[in-house]
């Protein structure tokens, strides 16, 4: 599975993100949020992804953080929430503004953003609330605070980051204490790190 590109942007648009590596140039969907994150035309960068598979058609839709492409993830699991809708409500809103008003249940927000009227509001209200709070950038997020701390421990930043994303993945189900989340998480995510560093 693709789970980033690295490569110079060649072009952008209010809908993608060109990237130019190895002689291939991608075309990735990208929300306006995004897209004003990206660096610009010309020069290097690494864009998260999702390839969508269809019989007839394959689409790389990209993101500039981990936190929104998690919140996409779990967006397309809304019955009736396809990707193209996705990138739409993801273009109008904050990953962190969008659990603020989903926690609170906030109709008013949810239905002006771009492709979610009330019933799909509704539909993410049901499906979503109190599941996305472990993906939330809330200033210095417990994302970041682990990382740090398997960067101080020596550990590479790229494995420390994608060490806690995963271990984020997995307790995904999971309702747990605060302090009991970040144990927990830490002792997932460094048993995670150090696997892939024996087995490197």
């Amino acid at each position: 599975m693709l789970n980033s590109i690295t490569g110079r942007i060649s072009a952008k648009d209010t809908l993608a993100v060109y990237l130019l590596t190895g002689g291939l140039e991608f075309t990735v969907q990208c929300s306006l949020i995004s897209l004003a994150n990206l660096p610009a035309p010309g020069e290097e960068a690494t864009v998260l992804v999702y390839l969508h598979h269809r019989e007839d058609q394959l689409k790389l839709f990209g993101f500039a953080s981990t936190e929104e492409r998690s919140l996409f993830l779990d967006l397309i699991k809304v019955e009736g929430i396809g990707p193209r809708q996705a990138m739409k409500i993801l273009s109008g809103i904050e990953v962190q503004r969008f659990i603020q008003a989903l926690e609170a249940e906030d109709l008013d927000t949810l239905v002006t953003l771009p492709g979610l009227g009330k019933k799909s509001a509704q539909k993410i209200i049901l499906k979503l609330k109190g599941r996305l709070t472990s993906i939330a950038p809330a200033g210095s997020s417990l994302e970041e605070d682990l990382v740090s701390a398997l960067i101080g421990m020596g550990f590479d930043r790229r494995r420390a980051r994608q060490a806690v994303v995963e271990s984020l993945k997995d307790l995904d189900d999971q309702t747990l204490p605060p302090a009991e989340l970040e144990r927990e998480l830490f002792r997932r995510a460094l048993s995670r790190i150090g696997g892939q560093e024996n087995g490197s």
